[in-house]
């Protein structure tokens, strides 16, 4: 029995890895990659915030083009912040009011 259940969780394993590698994935695939629902990514396609593809009533999803829009807002670091904030700083000169 512990045998069993070793076979399918590496069967399991194998499954993940093979999906990860599919360039084209439908809307179960894309909300375990992304993490969200199935009613919040009907929304997000519906809305047309969320690239995808429709054929004959099935939506289907970019894998790149789904990761290059998970990583679109991406927030600045205190560090990169702080870096820009210098930058800018030393390139302008101090404006004086008259």
């Amino acid at each position: 029995m512990e045998n069993l259940l070793t076979i399918e969780d590496r069967l399991k394993n194998i499954e993940d890895l093979l999906s990860q590698s599919k360039s084209v994935l439908n809307l179960d695939e894309v909300c375990s990659l992304t993490g969200l629902s199935k009613s919040h990514m009907y929304k997000l396609t519906c809305a047309s915030k969320i690239p995808h593809y429709k054929q004959s009533k099935h939506l289907y999803f970019d894998r790149v083009e789904i990761e290059n829009w998970l990583k679109e807002n991406r927030f600045k670091s205190t560090n990169e912040l702080n870096n820009e904030a210098s930058t800018f700083v030393s390139l302008n000169p101090k404006r004086r009011n008259l």
